[in-house]
């Protein structure tokens, strides 16, 4: 099958665990590129921190940021699609939050805010530095100009583990996702990595078996479902691997490079 359209998480996936894309890695996708396989970036990222790794290899088109809550259009940073939320449902997570000293941030499309950006230390402080973004004040609800796409816990992964016991209780109107060991994501509830595919998949005239996706985590395996060919990296929960048709090497071991030599440039 010649896949027309792949789809790319980035941490723990893209990237190795320093947070780098090898130098290999990074040829193979721009040699998919110039063989006219459009690439997209699909991840839990925002686009400020995600739009440069498509840049620094000449690449164009699109992200499907905010675990498919914004797609972004790289060149102009247009927002394509979003799925906003409305206050009344973060407000308990936010309370809640509060209450236990849970550190949590809100994302539009494209800024981030914590209650206090300015007592942020030690590994929270870290993980926005890792992750190429430093947030702002949250200033009143009234005041935020764009509308709310994610919210996100983060903790230990053991304290993320009781958040989520706790919430799973709860009656959900939004979409929760383990993002990562240390991430819990709330958003709208059609948002999604595999619904924000299968509609740029649509809106650029792809099939669904022209579309090839790789990922790691569980709030990767609705894009894995969705597209025709579905990888998992070999440092993925036994749930996502489940979920793929086929699994490749780990984020250290080059697997994306090893994924689109095979299925993509054999």
């Amino acid at each position: 099958m010649a896949y027309k359209l792949v789809a790319l998480d980035v941490d723990g996936t893209l990237l190795n665990d320093d947070h780098e894309i090898t130098e290999v890695t990074r040829n193979t996708v721009m040699e998919a590129a110039r063989q006219g396989i459009e690439i997209v970036l699909c991840t839990g990222r925002g686009p400020l921190n995600s739009i440069p790794f498509m840049e620094s290899m000449g690449l164009g088109g699109y992200v499907i940021s905010h675990n498919g809550a914004a797609t972004v259009e790289v060149e102009t940073k247009r927002i394509v699609h979003q799925f906003g939320m409305e206050q009344a449902e973060l407000d308990p997570f936010m309370t809640y939050c509060r209450e236990r000293g849970v550190h949590f941030d809100i994302n539009t499309a494209f800024e981030m805010y914590v209650d206090n950006v300015e007592e942020l230390a030690g590994p929270v402080r870290h993980m926005y530095e890792n992750y190429l973004m430093m947030p702002s004040n949250l200033p009143a609800w009234e005041e935020l100009p764009d509308p709310v796409v994610k919210f996100t816990a983060f903790g230990e992964p053991g304290d993320m583990d009781a958040v989520l016991k706790d919430w799973n209780t709860w009656t959900m109107t939004l979409n929760m996702l383990r993002s990562g060991e240390y991430f819990i994501d709330l958003m709208h509830a059609e948002a999604s990595k595999g619904n924000a595919l299968k509609q740029l998949a649509a809106k650029r005239g792809y099939r669904q078996e022209e579309v090839l996706a790789i990922g790691n985590y569980y709030n990767d395996i609705t894009m894995l479902t969705f597209a025709g060919m579905g990888i998992a990296m070999d440092n993925s929960p036994v749930e996502v691997k489940a979920a793929a048709n086929a699994v490749t090497a780990s984020n250290n071991e080059d697997g994306v490079h090893e994924a689109l030599v095979k299925y993509c440039l054999s």
